[in-house]
């Protein structure tokens, strides 16, 4: 199955993708999964998009273009959806907007205990740096 990716651009697209992964994620010490954070990293500069199968969206994604860089983060995918490959159809994606983008760089931020996160960026060549996300 592929996976689409939608822009949100609205608060009732922010709210949707909040509403859709209420249940998948819980807060982690850098962000705090509620409607209001959510916005913040929006007017922080962050672009939001939805993934979704099916019907479900089943993770989220942000990325901003910073210089030469393109940062990126995800959420989990909802656990009835992992294992499936979605993750790499992630990657793909950051892979791919920052082409059209024309960064030279991704950085891609992800919790320190996130191993398989480390596995996948490492499968795609991304190495790890000593750079921390800073407030989004």
């Amino acid at each position: 199955m592929d996976l689409t990716f939608t822009k949100a651009s609205k608060e009732s697209e922010y709210k949707a993708i909040y509403d859709h992964n209420l249940d998948a994620f819980t807060d982690t010490p850098d962000f705090k999964w509620n409607l209001d954070e959510i916005k913040k990293e929006v007017k922080d500069g962050w672009e939001l998009y939805s993934v979704v199968a099916g019907a479900d969206i089943i993770s989220a994604v942000f990325i901003k273009k910073d210089k030469d860089a393109l940062l990126s983060k995800n959420t989990a995918i909802k656990m009835s959806y992992q294992g499936s490959g979605f993750s790499h159809q992630i990657k793909e994606f950051i892979e791919r907007k920052a082409k059209e983008l024309k960064a030279k760089e991704i950085y891609h931020y992800c919790r320190i205990d996130n191993f398989r996160m480390y596995s996948l960026n490492e499968s795609h060549g991304y190495k790890k740096t000593n750079m921390k996300l800073d407030n989004g």
